[in-house]
């Protein structure tokens, strides 16, 4: 990157200085968003899941009987994502979803025998070739770069519309949709929760 592009000072003004590096970081995400993409494209045709859906199922391990609203949570992904990748997981028996007994309308996910076994043999969710260079990194190396990609995922966060406008897309969301495209994952309406119930 020339460093020129960073001064405040060449570029008058902060806005000037983003503008002049605005092509580099957008090119920057994009690299970062094709790799999650051609890797969740090599876990359908190796493994049969996306990176979302397979991390959906590691997170519905991790907590047993959660509802899809908190795993969407873990995950990092929109409740409406969440819904239609466990209603597809569902449909391929590997988690089942039942009534909560405290909740009339909830329900609670949990991985079947299928699921678990599915999960023995799960590939990491990172790219063997970024898990061998991050594992060679110093340690305070790693964390900066842990650092940064959280302040980054923070700073893209989808923020709630203000009153006219329409939603807008977070660094999650385009991550996301990279990788459903790649499995076709069905995205369902979730204006109202209503991925919470045994109905979905």
């Amino acid at each position: 990157m020339d460093e020129n592009l960073l001064s405040a000072k060449d570029s008058g003004s902060s806005d000037g200085m983003l503008s002049r590096i605005e092509p580099e970081l957008v090119a920057a995400i994009r690299r970062i968003v094709r790799a999650v993409d051609l890797h969740s494209r090599r876990l359908v045709e190796e493994f049969g899941l996306t990176g979302p859906q397979l991390a959906a199922l590691q997170a519905a391990e991790r907590t047993p009987g959660a509802s899809p609203s908190a795993i969407a949570r873990v995950v990092h992904l929109s409740h409406a994502t969440v819904t239609g990748i466990l209603h597809r997981l569902s449909e391929r028996g590997l988690v089942e979803r039942r009534k909560s007994p405290t909740d009339r309308r909830g329900v609670q996910v949990f991985v079947t025998d299928a699921g678990s076994r599915l999960l023995e043999r799960a590939p990491s969710l990172l790219q063997t070739r970024f898990r061998e260079e991050f594992g060679r990194l110093e340690a305070w190396e790693r964390l900066m770069i842990l650092s940064v990609l959280e302040r980054v995922g923070r700073l893209m966060e989808s923020p709630v519309p203000a009153p006219g406008q329409g939603p807008t897309v977070g660094l999650s969301e385009m991550l996301a949709d990279a990788a459903l495209a790649a499995g076709g994952d069905p995205v369902i309406d979730d204006e109202t929760d209503a991925g919470d119930s045994i109905a979905n």
